[in-house]
């Protein structure tokens, strides 16, 4: 008996990496998978389903239960069908992990509208589909009586909390990522649903070209940088055990989580009148001295 026995789980972009190590530690705690990936290139080019299929195998191969779906998740329609085949086959849906991503990086004064588009695409209404979907499906068991107990963990970044050189487009992607969870963690608990983000460090198509010498494999001793790393935390979350836990970003690098503390409202001066251009110089500058120092962008 694991802690998610029994769960339906879809992963989206569960072909290789992070999402190839979430589909495994899934159905070794008795989940029953739907591995999502179309099996594009890092760029988001192309179509080849094996690998999700070889996931797939390697899960039935260990007794567990898992069905290949090569949905496009930025799509309406498509997404619609990735949470009917959760349905269909397995009789219902319990968790949602949106993993799935490209990247397209280049310096701002290179990106082009292209570049912007794809990733925002992939990433943010890749995240929004196939969530809203999956919350569709859910309100309307909620509503018959018969309530699940819905998890849904999306896939931010560093990037996205700090801010990393040469990936504008990815940055804002994963930051827009952040705040559609906490956003829909505050509205979705009525229906016991809840919603919260991971921030992972590990080794990925993404992460072994821009940082190749950090993520390098280790020969011996603790691999800190295998994406198997990542997953006790999104196993946990997508489980029932996780119940009182929504609206949070988790930092998980190696063995080390952490909550992201976010946004948070700054010292305040308030003159109680309008202000003149004029004098807000030494305002602002007070307020910046007092201000905790912003954390550095990656890259700089």
């Amino acid at each position: 008996m694991g802690i998610c026995d029994g769960r339906v789980v879809i992963i989206t972009g569960a072909g290789r990496g992070l999402g190839r190590a979430h589909a495994l530690a899934f159905a070794a705690e008795g989940a029953k998978v739907v591995v999502n990936d179309l099996g594009a290139s890092l760029q988001g080019e192309g179509v080849d389903l094996s690998p999700a299929q070889e996931v797939v195998n390697e899960i039935v191969a260990a007794g567990g239960e898992a069905i290949v779906n090569g949905d496009d998740i930025s799509d309406w329609d498509g997404a619609g069908s990735l949470v009917q085949s959760a349905i269909d086959t397995f009789g219902g849906l319990d968790t949602v992990v949106t993993n799935a991503g490209i990247v397209r990086d280049r310096m701002f004064v290179n990106m082009t509208v292209d570049d912007w588009d794809a990733v925002i695409r992939v990433h943010l209404r890749g995240t929004f589909c196939p969530v809203k979907r999956a919350v569709e499906y859910w309100r309307a068991e909620s509503k018959a009586g018969n309530q699940r107990a819905g998890r849904i963990i999306t896939t931010s970044s560093g990037a996205g909390l700090m801010g990393s050189i040469a990936q504008t487009n990815y940055a804002a992607a994963k930051a827009g990522i952040a705040t559609f969870t906490i956003n829909i963690a505050a509205e979705l608990g009525r229906i016991g649903v809840t919603a919260n983000s991971i921030a992972p460090s590990a080794r990925s198509r993404m992460t072994e070209e821009a940082f190749a010498e950090m993520m390098a494999p280790v020969e011996d001793g603790f691999d800190a940088m295998d994406p198997a790393n990542i997953s006790p935390i999104v196993v946990w979350l997508g489980s029932e055990q996780s119940s009182h836990v929504t609206g949070r970003v988790f930092e998980c690098a190696g063995g080390e989580l952490s909550v992201a503390d976010g946004w948070q409202h700054g010292k305040a001066v308030d003159k109680g009148a309008k202000w003149d251009p004029a004098e807000l110089g030494p305002v602002v500058d007070q307020l910046i001295a007092e201000a905790p120092a912003p954390a550095p962008v990656y890259g700089t």
